[in-house]
């Protein structure tokens, strides 16, 4: 058995943590040979609560899980890990616009950051979960100078486990040969599902996914809508935000990240370097793939026109975000 690595899960006692811890500890995300000891955050009013997980996770009586260590101090929570999934934050009620969250949020990931900066490990791997999660990512990186930037990413894994959904459904095969959906900018209601680099395995041949739906005002219309809008749309039905699906998401994301992701195109929020004529020193979302626990950006994809203007209206709301998240700063 190899040495245990520590990774701290935020809003440990919440709903996503509590589909996401077990998925961690049980071998999901790291593999099958890497115990792990979980370091759980939450705040002082969730203590009694995280209790209560911390038996069940003993009860859960798991082979790989070296450890587990609950707190309310961010700089015990941070020390010594080597991933990060930052899943606390300010929750969205029905009806509450992502903007009220911002101030609320980027005092949270700015302490998140500093906290980092000081006891995690430098090669430390950040997924940011909590809403509005790009900036929220950003944020953190910036209080976290002596960590790489390339060490934040925001999670847009779920927009892109729905938009190969939505195709798989549309197209009646399994998920599963669904690939190259990607997801564009922004976690909010302006990212774009893109569909037009997809392919789907269709009686045992690859065809692209735009052929095989031959539908584009279904592609630019509907596809588009319902996975902008399937976050409020599981809120409406179920009270409460996504979990499930949103810890399935974040394990893709950080088993990807550290275990590779062969020739697959996964979709995650990273610092952006200015491709593909998106604003630079944002976080973004593009395709990437990963060898060696480093992300790198698809290159040389056709941008259509109107693929460009989905781009530049998710860009110009990061870019909104960035600043207002910066001004929320200097208070």
């Amino acid at each position: 058995m190899a040495e245990p690595i520590r990774v701290v899960v935020t809003g440990a006692a919440g709903q996503i943590a509590y589909s996401l811890l077990y998925q961690i500890a049980s071998g999901a995300v790291f593999g099958p040979q890497q115990p792990v000891f979980l370091h759980l955050l939450d705040i002082a009013p969730m203590m009694g609560v995280l209790e209560g997980v911390v038996m069940e996770l003993a009860d859960c009586a798991l082979p790989l899980l070296a450890g587990v260590l609950p707190t309310a101090n961010p700089e015990e929570a941070f020390k010594d890990v080597a991933a990060a999934f930052l899943v606390g934050a300010m929750p969205r009620k029905e009806g509450m616009e992502r903007k009220d969250l911002l101030a609320a949020n980027v005092r949270i990931f700015k302490e998140q950051g500093q906290a980092l900066d000081k006891v995690a490990r430098k090669d430390v791997k950040v997924l940011v979960v909590g809403n509005p999660a790009n900036t929220n990512a950003l944020i953190c990186s910036k209080y976290a100078p002596s960590i790489p930037k390339e060490n934040f990413t925001a999670m847009t894994r779920l927009d892109q486990n729905r938009a190969q959904s939505q195709l798989a459904a549309k197209i009646g095969v399994p998920v599963k040969d669904v690939k190259r959906v990607i997801i564009w900018g922004n976690h909010s209601s302006t990212q774009f599902p893109d569909a037009s680099n997809a392919v789907a395995i269709v009686g045992g041949a690859q065809k692209s996914v735009s052929e095989i739906i031959n539908d584009d005002a279904y592609l630019k219309g509907a596809f588009v809508t319902t996975v902008q809008k399937r976050g409020a749309a599981v809120i409406a039905a179920r009270k409460m935000s996504s979990a499930l699906s949103a810890a399935k998401a974040a394990s893709d994301h950080m088993r990807d990240w550290f275990l590779g992701t062969e020739d697959r195109w996964v979709s995650m929020g990273v610092v952006s370097d200015g491709s593909y004529g998106t604003p630079r020193d944002v976080v973004y979302s593009f395709p990437v793939t990963v060898t060696n626990g480093k992300w790198k950006i698809v290159e040389g994809l056709t941008i259509s026109d109107f693929a460009r203007q989905m781009l530049d209206a998710t860009g110009k709301e990061l870019v909104e975000e960035k600043q207002e998240a910066l001004d929320v700063c200097k208070d």
